[in-house]
């Protein structure tokens, strides 16, 4: 029996190193991790995909450099101004009452546009499982995730939503998020396919 991910959860990686290796400053990779996001978006809306979430960036995160974290503010900004040109329904989950959660993008908090009939696409932001978790699930309205693939190759889950990844099965794709390309979302679909998905049953 061949099983089809409704949900999938991505984690966008690699960046940095990305920007690095393009003798480019640490801070520029976010920019570029922008059209893949968008990529992948379509990518999936065409393939069935019924809900995406993407990890935009962590509590820990705002711990980098000043610089480092400006830039993944913004980009996180521009990627979902521009998802939400998609045609999606939007909802941004994180913590807000921290300085470095993005004031633009509270209206968004509520969620934008949630008819049953549109994609979903779900955007952690300043996201912490520990936050969460004090805060009585905040992410509760977020489903369960049938699918994690994340981007760059490391192998661990960096507190990406546990009360919605305990089933969750896990793809990893060792190339760096800004070199997204559709073969990778087809071969984790594939894969996902041929799992032996029984939910502890």
């Amino acid at each position: 029996m061949q099983h089809k991910a409704t949900h999938i959860g991505i984690i966008p990686d690699g960046n940095r190193r990305w920007a690095a290796q393009n003798g480019l400053r640490k801070e520029n990779g976010y920019d570029n991790g922008l059209l893949p996001g968008l990529k992948l978006l379509r990518a999936a809306k065409q393939r069935g995909i019924e809900e995406i979430t993407y990890y935009g960036f962590t509590v820990d995160n705002c711990k980098r450099p000043k610089e480092q974290v400006e830039a993944f503010k913004t980009a996180c900004c521009n990627a979902v101004k521009l998802i939400e040109k998609e045609g999606v329904s939007l909802y941004v989950c994180g913590n807000t009452k921290s300085n470095c959660f993005p004031a633009e993008l509270l209206p968004y908090t509520e969620g934008k546009d949630s008819s049953n009939n549109k994609m979903k696409v779900n955007f952690l932001v300043n996201y912490g499982w520990e936050w969460d978790m004090k805060n009585d699930w905040l992410s509760r309205k977020i489903p369960r995730i049938d699918m994690v693939i994340r981007w760059g190759g490391m192998r661990r889950l960096s507190g990406f939503l546990p009360l919605q990844t305990v089933y969750s099965d896990f793809y990893v794709v060792d190339d760096l998020w800004p070199n997204f390309q559709e073969k990778h979302l087809d071969d984790a679909l594939e894969w996902y396919a041929r799992q032996d998905v029984t939910l502890g049953g």
